[in-house]
């Protein structure tokens, strides 16, 4: 059976790419240290999917084919979890897609790398 073991991102910097997800995902970089053109974060606590960064010089895509989609349980903490990754270094994403009334939120990480943040219990 397959499963998924890493998302893998491209950076043009990776140290801080990997400062920003550590922080944000409350991940840590597998082998114990960041390179400056590889590294994998892996969970602090538990099990789950790890995020490889690698060094890229590619373009950052304005409407990506695969991103990242972090859940959150409800609109509150959507906003409070929206309010500390922009602290952290996320912006906000004025995204022309949104549908009338989203569960979610564009943000893209100190790369431009683009993610969303969930509210599960919408709809």
């Amino acid at each position: 059976m397959l499963s998924i073991g890493t998302v893998v991102m491209g950076a043009a910097d990776v140290r801080r790419a990997a400062e920003f997800w550590s922080r944000a995902l409350g991940y840590v970089p597998r082998d114990g240290e960041v390179a400056d053109d590889w590294t994998v974060l892996v969970p602090a606590e538990g099990t789950g999917p790890g995020l490889a960064l690698g060094r890229s010089t590619s373009p950052v895509q304005e409407r990506p084919r695969v991103h990242l989609d972090l859940y959150v349980e409800d609109a509150a903490e959507q906003r409070a979890e929206v309010a500390r990754l922009v602290a952290l270094g996320a912006e906000r994403v004025d995204w022309q897609w949104y549908p009338d009334d989203p569960d979610f939120v564009v943000l893209a990480d100190p790369e431009g790398n683009r993610f969303c943040v969930i509210d599960a219990s919408h709809g």
